[in-house]
């Protein structure tokens, strides 16, 4: 995509605070001094075997770039493709109502959509949000000495590819869907109140790949404790019998800046760079605001507060991964 991308022209306009050239979570168009428009749209393929939850994921995930930009949710459009000589439209429109309890949560109105026929089920959602500028997170700003908090636990690429394979019962993806069906809404709420250098959300790059976007966009390098990560149950245990899904290795091969400690196995190292769906936010935030934060945290009773790492000066991009804290 990287490729593909470098090839547009770039946009050259004062009202575009944020476009797609730093690899940020949604687009940010400027309307006045006070407000702008936050833009993202997402779709995928069944994760899970349950069209309900499938739908919930699908909104929650869609609505997470919106909150790793501190913006507030103002209404969505659904992206449907559907073989309908495949599967019936009451499946359908239990796909739609599940999304539509999501969005409902977070105040996001559903105005309509469009849909297409196609070989396989898909289906997403296209956002917009508002933020005031002054109050926008972006992937930018990090510094040496902040401190790298997560707020969802990390697995559910190889959990939702065991269960394509038969590997995992859908009991064992309970967790799972509860966490992926949670909105990151008071993950970013937290954020706004203590006051963060940085955030993103944690999805198809896995960890290692939205972390790199930041440290690239902040001049600046990390280190992460891999025994601080949260985990999902089951996961690393299915990553250990090569239960990998294809965007995960694919993301491993990418992470050419990454050091590895040598005792952390190849499941470890799959664990943090799987591709992610409806993950938490990746914060970073000043050492002097991490007891504040991870207070707020709690208080919001995101999925996970982990303190994962810290920020350091470099090299550029340079990300060591260190078996213990």
């Amino acid at each position: 995509m990287a490729q593909v991308l470098r090839r547009l022209p770039g946009v050259q306009d004062p009202r575009v605070l944020i476009d797609a050239t730093t690899g940020d979570d949604a687009a940010v168009f400027s309307l006045s001094p006070e407000r702008a428009l936050v833009a993202t749209v997402d779709f995928f393929t069944p994760i899970v075997d349950h069209p309900g939850s499938w739908g919930a994921i699908a909104a929650a995930n869609a609505l997470s770039d919106i909150y790793a930009m501190g913006a507030t949710p103002l209404f969505g459009l659904n992206l449907v493709g559907w073989p309908r000589d495949r599967l019936p439209f009451d499946v359908l429109e239990e796909v739609v109502a599940g999304a539509a309890e999501v969005a409902g949560r977070a105040g996001c109105l559903i105005l309509g959509g469009h849909s297409i026929d196609s070989v396989e089920p898909i289906f997403g959602m296209s956002v917009i949000g508002e933020v005031h500028p002054d109050r926008m997170l972006t992937n930018a700003g990090a510094c040496a000495g902040d401190i790298l908090v997560l707020t969802k636990p990390l697995g559910t690429g190889i959990l939702a590819t065991a269960l394509k394979r038969d590997a995992l019962l859908e009991t064992g993806m309970t967790e799972a869907v509860r966490s992926m069906t949670t909105l990151n809404d008071g993950a970013a709420r937290a954020a706004l109140r203590v006051g963060v250098s940085a955030a993103t959300d944690v999805t198809g790059f896995g960890l290692i790949g939205h972390l790199s976007r930041i440290l690239e966009e902040s001049k600046v390098g990390a280190e992460i404790a891999f025994d601080t990560l949260p985990i999902l149950p089951h996961a690393r245990n299915l990553a250990s019998r090569g239960v990998i899904p294809g965007g995960t290795e694919r993301n491993l091969a990418a992470a050419v800046k990454v050091e590895w400690a040598p005792e952390l196995s190849l499941a470890d190292r799959f664990l943090c760079v799987d591709a992610q769906t409806s993950g938490g936010l990746l914060l970073v935030v000043p050492s002097e605001n991490q007891a504040a934060l991870l207070a707020a945290l709690q208080e919001e009773r995101t999925p996970a507060a982990a303190v994962i790492g810290r920020i350091i000066p470099g090299p550029v991009g340079h990300i060591m991964v260190r078996n213990h804290r």
